[in-house]
């Protein structure tokens, strides 16, 4: 009997000591939850006001080219399933003709670009100071106004990303089709269909893992060792693509109910911001738990301030004093 004790507690320690389970127990320490929690609802609020204003300053561009626009909308709902109602029966939050109406001048385009500059400014706020809380940094004595200025530039960059997607999802689109009329393969077939499928899996798994990285090293403020900061990009960009191929599940699920459908697309959105700002977070732990593994750190080094000292020939020499006497 004790020796089944010692095998079991054995084997209990053993599993504690995996990464994995120290990552989650920090996690947890660290109220990781509670502040995705937080981030999820800020996110849920800026996306709708990002999106309004987005549309409505690039709305025409996007509309005036059928192709560009259905890849932005691919990628919109990829991104965030359950956010734009396509008309195809699915179902979302906003319709799809309601994007393209709006405009930017006028008391709602206004209102909606407060309301923008005040919720994102403030989830990537808030993510700064989680992201620096499980990376042990103190916190940003950044001027406040920089401060701002470099996470409207985050903001900014987000909907240029989102953007850039689109695009790449056009190119790469075109060059497997012709690659594929090239060497006589059907387009239609389900070879092409899988190929294609796996092609845009690992294009988004570069972009995601691309993003965290600059997010985690813009937020800290800090250099971050290479080798663990895109390796738990990575590990990242793989959860939220795990995520978005199980989107419309997540979200989708109490559509189906007509006295329920609205409710539960926001309920699905509001889930969907929390997975996806606990996959942010813990990757953040990730990152902080490996990097002390391997006996790197990411505390910023103290700022050391050098006296700069004169030539020799300007420096006072000391005078010789002679005894008393």
């Amino acid at each position: 009997m004790k020796s089944v004790i010692a095998t079991i507690r054995l084997l209990v320690k053993h599993i504690m000591a995996w990464r994995a389970v120290r990552v989650f127990q920090l996690y947890s320490q660290r109220n990781g939850p509670i502040l995705a929690g937080g981030l999820s609802l800020t996110a849920l609020y800026s996306v709708f006001a990002a999106l309004y204003v987005g549309f409505a300053v690039l709305g025409l561009v996007i509309e005036s080219d059928p192709g560009f626009k259905d890849a932005v909308v691919s990628t919109l709902s990829t991104s965030v399933p359950g956010l734009i109602d396509t008309g195809n029966g699915a179902g979302g939050a906003i319709k799809l003709d309601a994007l393209f109406t709006s405009r930017i001048l006028g008391w709602s385009g206004i209102v909606a670009l407060v309301a923008v500059l005040v919720t994102a400014l403030s989830w990537f706020a808030s993510a700064r100071s989680a992201v620096r809380h499980f990376f042990e940094l103190p916190p940003d004595k950044t001027f406040f106004l920089l401060l701002k200025a470099k996470d409207l530039g985050l903001v900014i960059a987000f909907g240029a990303v989102t953007l850039f997607s689109a695009g790449l999802s056009i190119f790469s689109t075109s060059a497997l089709g012709f690659l594929f009329d090239l060497i006589g393969i059907d387009r239609e077939s389900g070879f092409a269909t899988v190929v294609a499928r796996i092609i845009g899996l690992i294009i988004a798994l570069a972009i995601d893992t691309a993003v965290l990285a600059a997010l985690f090293r813009v937020l800290a403020a800090t250099r971050i060792p290479p080798r663990r900061l895109l390796l738990g990009a990575l590990l990242g960009g793989i959860g939220l693509g795990v995520l978005k191929v199980l989107g419309a599940t997540i979200v989708g699920g109490g559509s189906k109910n007509p006295l329920l459908a609205s409710f539960a697309v926001l309920l699905g959105l509001l889930i969907w911001f929390g997975l996806i700002c606990q996959v942010i977070l813990l990757t953040a732990t990730w990152i902080a738990v490996d990097v002390k593994d391997h006996g790197e750190t990411i505390t910023p080094k103290p700022a050391t301030t050098s006296v700069r000292r004169p030539p020799e020939h300007h420096r006072p020499r000391a005078r010789a004093v002679s005894p008393p006497g």
